[in-house]
């Protein structure tokens, strides 16, 4: 072995070994075990990283330990082995030991044989690991991203009890549970993508570059819509001090052996270098700082997948120039990029980078992200195959019942359990209102609120309008009937909810009212003269002899007090008519006044000035000729 690959050894063990000494977490599912008595409980395994586990959701079944091939190394058709379910049984699980092959093959064989989900007995007694992919790049290992069933480690111990009621011919029933392994405690989910700009690490760097093109329309309807709010990270690490100034160390890392990452080919000698890697990663995550300064961090997206489609390794592109065209293309601030990247050959702090190795390290429930990539929604790493329809169930089951987007409750991600007997909640066909509220978790009996009229009840075998205007709606809910041109209902458009039967009927309200026969209940039209005949909702009353009936005072009236009525109204005419030829007088007379006491103000004011024919010539000295 050469000094370079010596070194370059050396560097590798001791990143492994400082990753090594992080606080890795285990991610973990329920297991409850329903029968036999004996075994009865709940208990914990770990989830595989790998196939599809079913975030926010449940799965039952039958569990079986074959006779044969019990470490599923070889496919079980060689013995004739098969795990498919019958009509009206449930799903198979089978209990594979641990040991001799990679977890992924066991999974995809038992798959093969028609197996709902493994169960991996663990062969000695120690605390659960997580089953993660292999990571030798090999041509046969396609299967990994066909395998759609979970998988899940169990103890030593639980194991051996599992084989032990099989043995005794017991059936052994069991529920696996996901439903709290991830926390959903609001209408936001908060999510992190552990990524790579590198292209040349194999399957893994083909799945993940896959993913980006796949997730990125889900991802930003989400963000758009203030559903998710989206953190893509970068993992690096340091050249211990003893190596900054070694070639390898020069090689893969910025900033005087502050961030580095490995080889891209593993090889020294050709292709691109471990810092190439840490700039483009670098650039990526300021990227994602400029846009999101500017209110649009979904368009990081748009620059990922564009890089990976338009800059890969192979073709020699993978520069600051092709990317520099990408982010002139989307319209994003270059200069705020380079600005955010500095100078990756000065001997200073990257704040980004180190922020980046800060966040690396695990926080409260959360482990230390050492696996690329890596997934983390609401604090809690995701385990399971790297695929949109995977990866979206575990972010669904991430928010609050009920708070879920549209996306979450599609065919593809939800089974609409309202569509079967209504989910078991209170419904009204005759106005197709129902209680029933379908949830990615499951579904919810809550009584709806219809045109702004709020139902109240139970959600489970009652529901009422109520509040004003609640008659808007299937009549609150209350009887109605209309006979001809008259219709009457039960229900009052006020803040009550009440079903009451209006005047003329008696009844519950709801169901019926009934007309009331006034005459025959003698409660109108019951004075001596008075000729009763009843009709719906209400009743008609005549006189006899030709009396005028007075249906307030349920009575009939004679001739006499219609003379009088006629005399009253004949007064009550000569009194206007009176009233009105006074007024007419009044004001001739009043016209007249003004018009005198005018006359009299003009004739003063002329006399001033002229002598008028009525007064006479005025006496004085006379001188006669």
């Amino acid at each position: 072995m050469n000094q370079e690959k010596l070194g370059f050894f050396s560097v590798s063990f001791l990143l492994i070994l400082g990753l090594a000494m992080g606080r890795f977490v285990v991610e973990k599912n329920n297991l409850k075990v329903t029968s036999p008595d004996s075994i009865k409980g709940i208990y914990e395994c770990a989830i595989g990283n790998f196939g599809v586990p079913q975030y926010g959701g449940t799965l039952v079944g039958t569990v079986v330990y074959p006779k044969s091939n019990q470490k599923a190394c070889k496919s079980y058709s060689d013995f004739d082995i098969t795990f498919k379910s019958k009509a009206g049984r449930l799903p198979t699980f089978v209990l594979i030991d641990r040991g001799d092959c990679f977890f992924t093959l066991k999974a995809w064989i038992a798959q093969q044989a028609g197996a709902a989900a493994i169960l991996v007995a663990d062969n000695k007694a120690e605390p659960l690991i997580t089953m993660d992919t292999p990571e030798e790049d090999k041509s046969d290992a396609d299967y990994l991203q066909n395998i759609t069933i979970p998988s899940a480690l169990i103890a030593k111990s639980l194991g051996d009890s599992l084989k032990s009621a099989l043995s005794k011919g017991d059936m052994v029933n069991m529920k696996l549970d996901w439903t709290e392994s991830v926390p959903h405690p609001d209408e936001r989910v908060e999510y992190e993508l552990w990524t790579n700009s590198n292209d040349q690490c194999g399957k893994k760097c083909d799945t993940q570059i896959e993913f980006l093109k796949n997730f990125k329309g889900a991802a930003q309807i989400l963000e758009k819509g203030g559903h998710t709010q989206f953190t893509p990270h970068y993992i690096t690490w340091y050249c211990p001090e003893a190596f900054t100034l070694s070639k390898q160390c020069k090689s893969q890392c910025i900033n005087h052996g502050r961030y580095c990452a490995p080889d891209p080919e593993q090889d020294f000698t050709k292709g691109y270098d471990g810092k190439d890697v840490v700039v483009q990663n670098l650039r990526q995550a300021c990227v994602y700082r400029v846009l999101n300064e500017t209110g649009k961090p979904w368009v990081w997206w748009d620059y990922v997948t564009d890089f990976a489609i338009r800059c890969p390794m192979k073709d020699k592109k993978y520069t600051k120039e092709c990317a520099d065209e990408i982010i002139k293309s989307l319209d994003i601030d270059l200069k705020k990029v380079d600005k955010c990247i500095g100078d990756p050959d000065a001997d200073v702090e990257n704040p980004i980078l180190k922020a980046e190795q800060e966040s690396q390290v695990g926080k409260g429930s959360r482990g230390d992200v050492t696996i690329l990539p890596t997934l983390v929604v609401n604090n809690r790493q995701y385990r399971g195959k790297l695929e949109k329809g995977a990866v979206l169930k575990a972010m669904c089951s991430g928010f609050q019942e009920s708070t879920e987007p549209a996306i979450c409750l599609t065919e593809d991600l939800n089974t609409n359990e309202c569509l079967e007997n209504n989910g078991g909640c209170w419904q009204d066909k005759a106005s197709n209102i129902t209680a029933c509220r379908d949830t990615y978790r499951g579904r919810l009996c809550e009584c709806p609120t219809v045109q702004g009229v709020k139902f109240a009840g139970d959600g489970y075998t009652h529901c009422k309008a109520s509040g004003a205007l609640h008659c808007g709606i299937n009549n609150g809910g209350c009887w109605r009937e209309t006979r001809g041109s008259y219709t009457y209902s039960a229900c009052v458009d006020d803040h009550s909810s009440d079903c009451k039967c209006p005047l003329g009927f008696k009844g519950d309200g709801v169901k019926s009212c009934e007309d009331v026969n006034e005459c025959k209940e003698k409660t109108g039209c019951q004075c001596p003269d008075c000729k009763c005949k009843n009709t719906w909702g209400s009743y008609e009353c005549s006189c006899k002899n030709g009396l005028l009936y007075m249906r307030e005072h349920d009575t009939c009236i004679g001739s006499s007090k219609v003379g009088t009525t006629k005399l009253s109204w004949s007064f009550l005419w000569v009194l206007i008519i009176g009233v009105g030829v006074a007024g007419l007088a009044g004001y001739a007379v009043y016209k007249y006044r003004i018009r005198t006491y005018m006359d009299a103000e003009i004739r003063g004011i002329m006399a001033q000035y002229m002598p008028l024919e009525s007064q006479p010539t005025p006496s004085g000295p006379r001188m006669d000729i």
